[in-house]
């Protein structure tokens, strides 16, 4: 089934990031629009768009309109989500799910009342690498998970001249609050240390307690190039674990035994380390981003297929964990404390 999608926000992430991904799936782009009237126009040249405005309400007042997707800012998601559900129009968000939890609520309840589906752009829960490890640590092989370690750093390139993290918070970190609920258990608590070296650099050590009884870390902070690696991930069962290195490259540490004493030693299956790379070589688009599958996922649920597509229930949710972080940085080393979600 082909479905009729108008897009709002028409940047540099949309351009190159989200809306190619977009378009190898069975959609019609009949509109586009952007507060800067050129973007728009390049990317409605790039598609065949014939519908190009500035002013979002044009494109929900189109006829048969299935999905808006939109990469705006955190108050346009609010916005332009609820007037679209208002409208019986399904959603495409990227994160965040506007600037507060509660504006993620109003989305939320807006939603339901709908009866529709809005999709959140979390998609380090589809990037290939990290999907291949989540299948890993669900699996019954792996067991109870017992530990996460992440790292997600960036450059301080969230300001200019006046520094404020709240774009650091919601544009960047917001992706750990749901990864680590994906990969582990819901959060219960959270306590953070923060080291700032000087104004727009900084680098936090937030921890996790999770429903599960599991405890974990992830290191986050605007300290680091990006021209270089800064992302890894870890989960750690009992003789086990499972790491992600860049989003490309998985390895499934198991309990092999030692081999030095042994002359007939080889590489065993069962309990030797598997490892994966892409091959970046084939003619194949690898999703190492995950923006692809999850696009997938989103029109998979539209047609009522099972999926664990990140919805608005789980932005909700992310945001909420978020909110708690920023609190924790306003009391370093005090224990925030979740309620059950």
């Amino acid at each position: 089934m082909t479905r009729r999608v108008v897009w709002v926000g028409c940047g540099r992430h949309a351009e190159q990031m989200l809306l190619p991904q977009l378009s190898r799936h069975d959609i019609e782009l009949v509109g586009v629009c952007d507060i800067n009237p050129e973007a728009a126009k390049v990317v409605a040249r790039r598609y065949g768009v014939q519908h190009v405005t500035t002013d979002y309400n044009e494109l929900l007042a189109l006829p048969n309109i299935d999905v808006v997707g939109m990469a705006a800012g955190p108050a346009q998601h609010r916005d332009i989500s609820i007037a679209a559900l208002q409208r019986n129009i399904n959603v495409f968000m990227e994160k965040p799910c506007g600037a507060s939890a509660a504006d993620a609520e109003a989305i939320q309840a807006a939603a339901h009342a709908a009866g529709k589906i809005v999709a959140v752009g979390f998609m380090k829960r589809y990037s290939t690498a990290n999907r291949m490890a989540y299948n890993v640590v669900k699996s019954p092989e792996f067991g109870r998970v017992a530990a996460f370690f992440g790292e997600y750093m960036t450059a301080p390139t969230y300001f200019t001249g006046n520094v404020d993290y709240t774009g650091f918070y919601l544009h960047h970190c917001v992706h750990y609050m749901d990864l680590v609920r994906y990969y582990v258990a819901p959060v219960t608590s959270v306590t953070v240390f923060r080291n700032e070296i000087e104004a727009g650099k900084q680098v936090l050590h937030v921890h996790f307690g999770f429903e599960n009884g599991a405890i974990g870390t992830v290191v986050m902070g605007t300290l680091q190039s990006r021209g270089t690696p800064v992302e890894r991930i870890q989960v750690m069962g009992d003789q086990r674990r499972v790491e992600v290195n860049g989003v490309i490259e998985v390895n499934y540490f198991r309990n092999p035994p030692f081999k030095a004493d042994d002359p007939a030693a080889s590489l065993s299956d069962g309990v030797d380390t598997l490892s994966w790379k892409p091959n970046f070589t084939a003619a194949a688009n690898e999703d190492f981003k995950g923006y692809n599958a999850l696009f997938g996922a989103f029109f998979a649920a539209l047609d009522g297929q099972a999926s664990d597509l990140p919805t608005i229930d789980d932005g909700v949710r992310a945001m909420h964990v978020l909110e708690a972080v920023v609190r924790g940085i306003q009391n370093p080393g005090k224990t925030i404390t979740l309620a059950a979600r």
